[in-house]
Order: structure tokens, then sequence, then C-alpha cells
């Protein structure tokens, strides 16, 4: 089935999150106590965590993988058209101004030709995480993201991590790894999904983030091009808006 679908009828896309503040000690009181709790139930968990480790302060910089307690600072997205892969990104500082952005062209994208959504570890992260913030700044839900009430076979968001599994629920296959198994130029030459939110809150380098973001966007559709037995997308044929 895969072979059937018009890559370019596929929007692919990528998030990057950070923690909703850049210190543990600067979190709102009452964020502070949820905070804490969520970490008594995932250091169960975890038990390679020394009990200084399990200290709430020390486990802040995982709070940017939590829509309860992070932010979206980017966005990037990308269609490929005639050969050519157009990228483009919504980053800023102001996640409403950003998700609004992105929300506006989502719903006009739904009005032409833009079918499918596409991410990696999107149906556990990118899609719940995006929906989730969007209500939150308060923005309302583009009906091509959304799922609510939507039966599976009208859900039109591809997976790249979920059709690599082909059933295998065992086990996380990063994006890195893919690009390893694949002979792909990997999205990891400068930094990785662990350093975004030091770039971020101590380097305050967003433009480094949205390269690394767009790497990420360039890497599912050469893989997803990979699923398909197709070729790659040529360096040269990559456009940045």
């Amino acid at each position: 089935m895969l072979q059937t679908i018009n890559i370019e009828n596929i929007l692919f896309l990528d998030i990057e999150t950070v923690p909703m503040t850049a210190e543990y000690d600067q979190l709102p009181d009452n964020f502070k106590k949820h905070w804490d709790k969520k970490c008594g139930q995932l250091s169960k968990y975890d038990q390679t965590l020394t009990e200084d480790q399990k200290l709430p302060e020390k486990m802040f910089e995982r709070a940017g993988i939590y829509a309860e307690f992070g932010k979206i600072i980017c966005v990037s997205t990308g269609i490929l058209k005639n050969q050519t892969l157009w990228i483009k990104s919504y980053s800023s500082d102001d996640e409403t101004q950003l998700l609004s952005e992105f929300a506006g062209m989502l719903n006009k994208a739904n009005e032409k030709r833009i079918q499918y959504l596409c991410a990696h570890n999107g149906k556990e992260f990118d899609y719940p995480y995006l929906i989730r913030r969007m209500l939150i700044n308060n923005i309302p839900v583009p009906s091509m993201l959304d799922i609510s009430g939507k039966k599976p076979w009208e859900v039109n968001h591809f997976d790249t991590m979920e059709l690599w599994k082909f059933g295998d629920y065992k086990n996380f296959t990063s994006l890195d790894l893919l690009s390893a198994i694949f002979s792909l130029p990997t999205p990891k030459d400068d930094i990785n999904g662990s350093d975004v939110g030091r770039v971020y809150w101590i380097e305050k380098d967003l433009p480094r983030i949205t390269v690394y973001c767009q790497k990420d966007v360039v890497t599912i559709v050469n893989l997803f091009l990979k699923f398909q037995g197709k070729p790659i997308i040529n360096e040269n044929a990559i456009q940045v808006i």
C-alpha cells in the first residue's frame, strides 16, 4: 500500500520542545507541585537513577518532552513537489504565534492537495504534543491534525517509526539509527534532542535549533522514500523558504 501513496500529498513535519522555564526554581509553585509528583512516578520506572538524579530539579531537563511542562519552539515542515523538497519552519520564543501560523498553514493546506501528515514517532509525540499545546494556547486544532471522533482508517497520519515496526512493539527505533541503517546523512551532526534545552535556554540560539529541526524533516522524507523503494532527495533539490 505504501508504494501507492503519492508522496507529494504528504506534509512532513518535526517539532522541537523545551521545558517551560530555564530552571526548575523558575517554575510557578503550583507547577512545582505537579512536577514533583510527576518525578516520583517517573523514578519508579527508571531503576538506573541514583537518589540524587531522582531530585525534581535534576530531572527537570526531561520536562520538555511533556506537553504539560514544556513548550514548542519550532515546527519544521517539508513538502515534495516536482522532485524538489520545500522546507518551511515556524520558530519563535512566542509559542502562541508560531502555533497560530502553523495552524493557519495547515488549514490552507487541507483545502488543497495535502492529504497526509508524516513524522517520526509522530503518533506518540509530535501529533499529540501539537494538539495539547494548541488547546493550552486557545488555538483551534486544524481538522487535519485532530483525530477526536475519527475512526482509525480515517486518520491520515503516517509515522515512520511505526512503519518500521511492522507490528513489533518491543522497542523504540530512533531516526538517527534508521539513518545509519539506510546510509542516510545523519540529522544529528551538530546537536541532538538532549542538547535542545541547553542551546535554547543557555546559548539562546534558536536559529541553530531550527536548522537541526529542518535536518530531521529531510531525513524523515528520505526515510519514507526508502520505504517506498525510491531514490532519496538530492541535496541540491532542497529549498528552505
